[in-house]
This record gives structure tokens, sequence and C-alpha cells, in this order.
């Protein structure tokens, strides 16, 4: 089912009128309702002559929504020059609280942003992990003290369908991990308006016990559980696209966007991809996928930002053969990338901001703090000078303004 219901207030209330009581009770979730409604109620709205007009024009809205040229195709049409595809990786994705996939403000501007690029008809993938629980729901015990539940959530009841082949066999994405070990993850597609979004699922019977809980909670786990789902969404991502332009016959991206550093990996599959496809050399790669690197940073305070211990990324990198994940590009200039004042942390957000020729914080004031925080990347730079701008965050009217003022 397309989430495009989520911001759109008439097919909301064409959902509702099929069983006001039922979907107050699932939470306002048409999958959920569609499942539990009685068929005594399917055969009467069969039968109502005024509720299959709405369905029939609201079904013929979203298939013009769906088709009809939007912001993006008319500055193609005057001959703007326009980035073909744009893949933007975040770990957490709110598009609607029917599809638990976020716990707060990164999540929610993440998804506005997938919602807002459909609306201007941009041609975006979005690409995180599937959480199996997702983020914990809170509750409060008898003295008061917060209490933490991570419910299991089954895909299979969620608006998902499964990244197949023309055979119908699910697409999987692989890592090579240290130990001779391989992590698989098979690809959900949440389809937001126009913008498809890729979640990778490594709960399958492929892995190893110890892989399949790899995405099983949103910022749970320790450290080397946290490595290996950055490693998944930023190397994995980017392969789950690559199998997804090939399947769907859509043109790969030409600009990748890395919400905060969580997926910052991925410019490093980019340079191996580059090394090994196009036989480029590393620094003529680095340059390829830095012309191409948006970065923006959300965490004004270091304590927010993912450091690693060097050694761990070594293991995870070290690996001069052409079966480990880097097929042969030198781990040192790795380490590179997220070096720190501390020689033996391995900076997340250093890696992002080294990898991306365009960076942004997401306020005039966090920008300015970000050029402050992060000036020891630009030495010799005054911190007015250093190359971090700021886009204010903006919202998705449609989802949060009430229908009185749209």
């Amino acid at each position: 089912i397309n989430l495009r219901w989520s911001w759109d207030k008439p097919t909301q209330d064409l959902f509702a009128s099929i069983d006001p009581e039922l979907w107050t009770h699932t939470g306002q979730d048409p999958v959920a309702l569609l499942g539990v409604v009685t068929p005594k109620r399917l055969d009467e709205l069969a039968e109502d002559q005024s509720f299959l007009d709405r369905l029939d024009q609201l079904a013929a809205d979203l298939d013009d929504y769906l088709t009809r040229p939007m912001w993006y195709q008319e500055q193609q049409a005057a001959g703007a020059a326009m980035p073909t595809g744009i893949g933007y990786f975040s770990m957490e994705f709110g598009v609607a609280e029917v599809l638990p996939n976020y716990s707060g403000g990164l999540g929610i501007l993440a998804g506005d942003h997938l919602k807002s690029a459909s609306d201007l008809g941009l041609p975006l993938i979005g690409v995180g992990l599937y959480y199996r629980s997702g983020y914990f729901r809170q509750s409060l015990t008898a003295d008061g003290w917060q209490h933490e539940n991570y419910p299991s959530i089954d895909p299979q009841g969620l608006p998902l369908r499964l990244l197949t082949d023309a055979a119908g066999v699910p697409t999987l994405v692989e890592l090579s991990l240290p130990d001779d070990k391989q992590l698989r993850a098979r690809v959900w597609v949440a389809q937001v308006g126009r913008i498809p979004l890729l979640l990778l699922d490594s709960d399958i019977p492929e892995n190893e016990h110890d892989l399949r809980n790899v995405t099983d909670r949103l910022y749970g786990g320790d450290q080397e559980h946290r490595i290996k789902q950055e490693l998944l969404a930023g190397i994995g991502g980017v392969r789950a696209i690559r199998a997804f332009t090939a399947i769907e016959g859509r043109p790969d991206p030409d600009v990748f966007h890395m919400n905060e550093g969580h997926a910052g990996f991925l410019g490093i599959e980019r340079i191996r991809e580059f090394m090994t496809a196009d036989n480029l050399d590393f620094d003529t790669a680095l340059t390829v996928v830095r012309a191409s690197t948006v970065f923006t940073t959300h965490t004004p305070v270091p304590a927010g930002i993912d450091r690693f211990p060097v050694e761990m990324v070594r293991r995870y990198f070290d690996d001069d053969s052409k079966t480990g994940l880097l097929h042969g590009v030198p781990v040192r200039r790795v380490l590179a990338f997220g070096a720190e004042d501390d020689e033996t942390k391995f900076n997340m957000a250093h890696m992002g901001l080294r990898l991306a020729q365009r960076a942004n914080g997401v306020s005039l004031l966090h920008g300015r703090v970000s050029r402050t925080m992060f000036d020891e990347l630009w030495p010799g730079f005054d911190p007015a000078e250093v190359p971090i701008g700021s886009i204010t965050n903006g919202v998705h009217a449609p989802t949060w303004a009430a229908p009185q003022w749209l």
C-alpha cells in the first residue's frame, strides 16, 4: 500500500468510513484495518455506490499524483541540469506511526524529506534498516520509573513489499565480515508517494544466529553491534540500491546524501566500486565520490557522535584479499577518514565530512556551532571559513498542518 495516505486527508477519511471504531482501534492503520474488518462490512461497501465513487476518485487522484509532471520534471523540461537520481541514507525514517522505524527528530526529518521529495517529483531513493523491534515503547511503573518494551514487529503486517527478481526470488545483499562470516540482508520496500524507501533486514535464515540480530533494534546493543549496523546501512545500502535500480529499470543515483554519519561507510563502498569496476586509483575514486556526496550533521555535541575503537574498524576492513569488505582498498586510507585528536578513536562524523564535498548543519545557529566543532578538519582555517553551511530544517506541511490550513 502506498504511504501517501498518511498525508492525504481524503484517503484517511475513506479508510475511516469503512469502520470508524476499528479505524481508531487499529491506530489508523489501513493494513491492520483491512485485516480485521468483517466480510459482511466489505460486502456492504461493495454495494455502496457512494463509497465506490469516492474510492474510484481517490484511486484516480493517486495515479495522477504518481505520474503527472512535478517541479523536478518541469525543471528538466526547461533545460535545467538536474541529477538523474539521489540516494538518501538515514538510520531512521519517521514516515508514519504505522511504520515504527524512528525514535525522534532525525527520523521525523527524514520522513518529511521523503514526502517533500515525492511532492517535488525528485528521483530520490531512501535507504535505511528494518528494525524487527523498532525503537522501544515506553510505559511507567507504579512508582514512576520508565519501563522499555521492544515488541516484535512482523513486516508482513506493515505497508512493505519484498524486493524480488523477475522470478520472484528475494534479493539478498551480502557483506564479508571477519572470520569468514557473511552478513546477508533482504530488502523491504516502503512506497512513500513517488519515493521508494529500501529497508535492509538481517533476520533471515541465510544468516548465522548472531547475525540475524544485527537489525533487531534501533540504537541498541554495544559497539560491535552498532558497527555491524552501520556497515550494513552504508555498504549494504549502496548494494541494495544497485539491486533495486537493476530490477526496477531505474538510473543509479549520481548524488548520495548522508543524513548524519551513521551511513558514512557508503563512501568507502563507492570508492571500492570505482576502483574495481572503472580501474580508478584510490585518489581519483575519492575525488569522484566527494564530488557527488552531501553530508548533513545534526549533533552539536561530541557525545552524540558515533566513535569506534580504531582497532575495531581495522579488524573489519584489514583484508587485502579480493573477498573482504574492501577488495584491496588500503585500510590505512579508510582509517584516515575517521581520524581525530584521540588516535585510538574512529569518528563517523569526521569520515562523513571528509567524504563529502558539501556539508551542512540544520539551522543557522547549528551551522555556526558545527564550524567551530569541526574546525580541526580544516587546519589553518578560521571557524567562519570552515566549509559547513546550514539549511534550516523544515516540515512537510500536509503532514503536520490542520486540514483547515491547507
